[in-house]
């Protein structure tokens, strides 16, 4: 049986480098926009570096947890901590869901009474803040390889990059034609698509810790592939869950046909498994198979032999 593609799993300690230059980019923007926000009396700079610092914690936290993922196992914790990525995806996008709830409360009451804004001050932050979030995205996008952790801390950056395009747009509305509202309008925009990707952050880490199916794995053709190892005769109680969405898990019963060795079979199934469908951490509980018709187990004959 030809084994289907499956993309290599990714090394925990490569998702260090993306988060820890973007941090430090993102915390040195923020300390600029401070500086001059203070020195030119400018709310709108300062306003931007509380969304940079949003970012850097966002980034902060990622780190973390990718620093945390990769300590070794211990007597306490067999799996060791590649758990803490998944944590800091599932804190990084409950916090993106609070802002997106404070953008849209603060919108509204702007809707209500929109106040007066400089709109070329706005235009300005906007615009320096979407180069420094786009050359984050970037140094976080072309180096996730899908892992959860980094790709919440993306869409921390990415929403303030819209965040920087709206802001850029009703800038020049206002300066332009004085449109007050487009400030408040084009933050409510911002805050659903932050809100939308947050959900569905929310949705695939807990259905990691809910133990669901790892992404990119049929379990019926990873079945079919044990099912097919020569020597295997049964397979059953099959479970698969993953660590994190790049580490996945798998258990099986499989019954040994007879006259096989049941190390050997075990061993075919171990590497078929990982060539085929690139789980890693396969655990494989063989079992001899059931006595024929007629034919009385041998255990059962010692027991009587010795009664």
């Amino acid at each position: 049986m030809a084994c289907p593609h499956h993309a290599p799993r990714p090394d925990p300690a490569a998702a260090q480098r993306p988060l820890a230059r973007a941090l430090a980019l993102t915390l040195g923007f923020m300390g600029v926009e401070v500086v001059v926000g203070l020195w030119s009396g400018s709310l709108a700079l300062l306003a931007d570096a509380g969304h940079m610092l949003n970012d850097a914690t966002a980034l902060g936290v990622a780190l973390l947890a990718a620093r945390i993922a990769r300590r070794p196992r211990s007597p306490r914790k067999t799996y060791g901590y590649r758990r803490a990525e998944v944590l800091g995806a599932l804190l990084n996008a409950s916090m993106l869901l609070v802002a997106a709830g404070v953008v849209v409360s603060e919108a509204i009451e702007r809707l209500e009474t929109p106040p007066a804004v400089r709109g070329l001050g706005v235009v300005v932050t906007g615009a320096l803040g979407l180069l420094v979030n786009l050359a984050a995205a970037w140094l976080l996008g072309r180096d996730h390889h899908g892992d959860i952790n980094v790709r919440a801390a993306l869409f921390h950056v990415a929403g303030d990059a819209l965040g920087s395009v709206a802001a850029l747009l009703a800038g020049l509305a206002i300066e332009l034609w004085g449109w007050r509202l487009a400030d408040p309008v084009a933050s409510m925009a911002i805050a659903v698509l932050l809100v939308v990707g947050s959900v569905r952050l929310l949705l695939e880490t807990t259905h990691v810790l809910m133990e669901g199916i790892p992404p990119g794995i049929d379990p019926r053709a990873v079945e079919r592939t044990i099912a097919e190892t020569p020597g295997v005769a049964e397979v059953h109680d099959l479970h698969l869950w993953a660590l994190t969405p790049q580490t996945p898990v798998l258990t099986a019963h499989v019954v040994i046909e007879e006259g096989e060795h049941g190390v050997e079979v075990v061993r075919r199934v171990v590497e078929r498994v990982e060539r085929c469908h690139g789980i890693g951490h396969v655990t494989i509980q063989p079992e001899r198979p059931l006595p024929r018709e007629g034919v009385v187990p041998v255990d059962r004959l010692r027991a009587g032999a010795s009664a």
